[in-house]
Order: C-alpha cells, then sequence, then structure tokens
C-alpha cells in the first residue's frame, strides 16, 4: 500500500513518539480472539509480543460501541459458537474455510514496532477478518472491530472528543495510491478509502454523532457524495443500499471489503465517482 498526499487539515500527526508507541496497544489488544480464548482466559503475552492490554482512554469501548449494542450480550444467531465470522457476502465462505497457519499470520501482524507500518499492515490484513469481535454477534468483523479501536485512541489522544469525529470519504482511479492517514483510515479499496477523523478538511464527510452508536447506516446515508455511481452498475446499487441498512461499523467496514474485493476482478465493476479528493 503506498501512501498518497495528504490535503492542508487533515495531518493524522498529532501524537508525539510516547502517545504513537501507546497505539500498538490497540492493535494488539484483541489477538486473544483470533486464538480462540476469552479475555479473562487470555495469555498477557503472545510469544514474545504483550497482548490484552487495556486501551486507554475507553477506546475500546466506543468502538465496540459502534458494532454492537449497549447492554448484556444475547445470541443473535442460535447455536453460533465460535469465534469465526459469518459472513454477510455469498461466497465469501469460502474464504472463511482456508484460514492456514493464523498464529503465524497474526505473530507476524502484531510483532511490529513501527505504528505506522502497523497500521497498514491491519488495513490490508485478512486473517483478522476471518473472526468476528464478539461470538454474540457473528457477523461483526474483529479487523474493522480493531482498526477502529486505533482511530478512536489516535483521535482522542488528539485531543479530539467523540462528538466531534467525522466519516471521511477518499477516492482515487484505477492503480493510483489510497490516500492513507495514519490510524485514521478505517478501509481502503481499489477505488475509494474511509477515514475516522477530527480533522476531515475539504473531503466530503459526515458527523459520526455525539455518542458511539451502531449509526453506520445513518453517517453513510449523510454523507454529502459518495465514491461510486450507484447508476452505473447494478452492484454499486446493491452495495449503497446495503450500506444505508447495516448499523454495525464493523459488519459494514467488512462488507465493504469483500464486495470491492469482488468487484475487483470485474472490469465492468469500475466505479464512476461523481467527484474526486
Amino acid at each position: 500500500m503506498v501512501v498518497s498526499d495528504v490535503p492542508d487539515g487533515v495531518t493524522g500527526e498529532s501524537n508525539d513518539g510516547a502517545d504513537e508507541v501507546s497505539v500498538l496497544v490497540a492493535y494488539r489488544h484483541d489477538v486473544h480472539k483470533a486464538r480462540g480464548r476469552s479475555h479473562e482466559h487470555a495469555a498477557e503475552w503472545f510469544r514474545d509480543v504483550p497482548v490484552n492490554e487495556s486501551v486507554p482512554v475507553h477506546a475500546d469501548r466506543d468502538a465496540a460501541l459502534l458494532s454492537r449494542p449497549r447492554g448484556r450480550p444475547a445470541d443473535t444467531l442460535p447455536a453460533h459458537e465460535s469465534q469465526r465470522r459469518v459472513p454477510l457476502l455469498a461466497g465469501e465462505q469460502s474464504l472463511l474455510d482456508d484460514v492456514g497457519d493464523a498464529d503465524a499470520a497474526l505473530y507476524e501482524l502484531v510483532a511490529m514496532e513501527s505504528p505506522a507500518a502497523l497500521h497498514e499492515a491491519w488495513l490490508d490484513a485478512s486473517v483478522p477478518a476471518l473472526f468476528s469481535e464478539s461470538v454474540y454477534y457473528p457477523a461483526t468483523s474483529l479487523k474493522y472491530h480493531t482498526v477502529l479501536v486505533a482511530a478512536l485512541l489516535d483521535n482522542y489522544r488528539a485531543g479530539h472528543a467523540f462528538e466531534e469525529l467525522w466519516l471521511a470519504v477518499t477516492s482515487h482511479g484505477p492503480g493510483e495510491a489510497a490516500t492513507v492517514v495514519p490510524h485514521r483510515t478505517v478501509l481502503t479499496t481499489p477505488w475509494f478509502a474511509l477515514h475516522v477523523t477530527g480533522e476531515p478538511g475539504e473531503w466530503p464527510a459526515a458527523r459520526l454523532g455525539d455518542v458511539p452508536a451502531q449509526s453506520f447506516a445513518d453517517v453513510w446515508a449523510r454523507l454529502p457524495n459518495h465514491p461510486f455511481d450507484v447508476d452505473g452498475q447494478r452492484w454499486w446499487r446493491v452495495l449503497d443500499a446495503q450500506l444505508r441498512r447495516i448499523r454495525s461499523w464493523s459488519t459494514a467496514l467488512q462488507y465493504i471489503e469483500a464486495v470491492t474485493t469482488a468487484l475487483n476482478t470485474d472490469e465492468s465493476a469500475t466505479p464512476v465517482a461523481g467527484w474526486s479528493a
């Protein structure tokens, strides 16, 4: 992944060295879920990497509230007791059946000491996407929950309260680099990227809301521009319609990844955006 130029007003450079090191905790805090262990019974170390540590400033709690309800969890899929994610897109199950050496892939992912490199690795990672954030909500995504935790932590440490955060969108042409703001970019696709930031600059953006909640559908609907033309191809209409219904943030981001990965194999599916950023 290559980081493209970031416009004025969107710095992503709010943390000093000590704070930037602390963001590593966000990417490592839930590794136990991908290893089939509860938080209470998780080890404090994964080989030589400290894991299962508490994330500061309630970033983990708030990110969880973006993807699942408040209060005591309840089964949403009867008899589902696995941490394996249940995909929303038909055909994605084949990917979930091929985990390989998950431990080795996870270790390679969390052992990095560079926060920026770790962030980009999570954006590109496939193994964390095989797991849900919670067995009670099996459509949620461990990958995107983790990325959202890091985004909230980085914004909070920069002095932004939750009610000051935005979902911002950038687009790029085929083969061009995605715009990636360290820790604040929460999704990259072959055609666009999404960012959670207190500094949207001139990018098309919509506020997340007053408090953390399952609000993705509402925020997506409020964006002043969307990064694809829904009149251009049926799959884009389907994607847009679903994103106006999916309220869980990690579920929605994982769904976008699945759909755009499938569309990337179809040259006729290239979106025609109504704007550029």
